[in-house]
């Protein structure tokens, strides 16, 4: 998976189902995309959170984008996220890991994006091993590389979300492996959201944190299938 920032729950809930998980970080980076922006709930609407940043060219990896701190957004996201979630009963919990942007030590986007990602798995205590595509020296085109990928850690299935079902069944490349193709099927389910009547899916994974607390994220990622 491409290393997004604040996933939202099915990104964890794949990580939750593997024995070895890539942060394909060797990729295109698309600007306005999951990859440096994500939502939460501000006054009960959905409201963008986004990292702002520099790119060299166009065509340029994820792990060469580097954060834009010319632009004061740390302290104004932090203080934004705060105020978005300081009446609920875990914020203390979302704080800590939002904490994570406030270090200006950090700066390039996939650095940010994985500390992110690595700090909530170690709370879940999610067991996945985990790499990043630029340090396999693993080439190839779509699912040839990923097949490649699945070879190199020996595994036999290979987990995909159900949104790359469309290329990954085009290319039939699993067809002639030796690797097994399954798709995640990953429903969200709904959970109380404080003050607020509709329920709101797919925001990122500290909505769900700050509603729920550390121990029944775990149970909801892994139950909401």
């Amino acid at each position: 998976m491409q290393p997004t920032y604040m996933p939202w729950a099915g990104y964890f809930n794949l990580i939750s189902q593997s024995d070895v998980f890539v942060f394909l970080d060797d990729v295109q980076f698309e600007k306005s995309s999951w990859q440096n922006r994500n939502r939460i709930l501000l006054n009960g609407q959905v409201h963008w959170i986004t990292v702002p940043t520099q790119r060299l060219y166009l065509g340029e990896y994820i792990n060469n984008i580097q954060i834009n701190d010319q632009r004061n957004w740390r302290n104004k996201q932090f203080e934004l996220i705060r105020h978005a979630y300081n009446k609920h009963i875990y914020r203390n919990e979302i704080l800590k890991l939002v904490e994570i942007i406030l270090d200006t030590k950090i700066k390039s986007l996939l650095s940010l994006n994985t500390k992110i990602i690595q700090a909530v798995v170690n709370k879940l205590e999610l067991s996945a091993h985990i790499f990043f595509s630029s340090e396999l020296n693993i080439h190839g085109q779509r699912s040839e590389r990923l097949i490649k990928i699945c070879n190199h850690f020996g595994c036999d299935e290979y987990l995909s979300p159900l949104g790359a079902s469309e290329y990954l069944l085009q290319d039939g490349n699993f067809n002639n492996s030796s690797v097994r193709l399954l798709f995640q099927k990953f429903e969200p389910i709904p959970y109380p959201q404080l003050k607020q009547q509709e329920f709101v899916s797919h925001l990122s994974i500290i909505d769900i944190i700050a509603n729920l607390g550390w121990e029944k994220t775990l149970q909801y990622i892994q139950n909401s299938n």
